[in-house]
């Protein structure tokens, strides 16, 4: 077996046990939160208030991506949220 087959069944198996695992990250809330807080529109414009890629949004949204440490400073810096609040708001763990 090569690298590349052993490096294809090592995701496989990563995919397979985050497929088992039960989500509690539910970013939905927390982004349609800061919206409302910030008095904006959509995604979009929250990108630009936080100053961050559209992909890394979108990412969040449906759960592809988790909100780090970096987001989380921006949005808790933009929003005036205390950070204990976003951390519930998304029932994520921070990386």
């Amino acid at each position: 077996m090569n690298v590349r087959q052993k490096k294809l069944e090592l995701i496989e198996a990563m995919n397979r046990a985050r497929a088992l695992e039960p989500s509690t990250f539910v970013p939905n809330k927390l982004l349609d939160t800061l919206i409302e807080k910030l008095n904006l529109k959509n995604d979009a414009e929250l990108c630009r208030v936080l100053e961050v890629q559209p992909p890394i949004i979108s990412k969040i949204r449906h759960g592809k991506l988790s909100v780090g440490a970096t987001i989380l400073l921006r949005m808790h810096e933009k929003s005036e949220i205390a950070i204990r609040d976003l951390k519930e708001l998304s029932a994520s763990p921070v990386h």
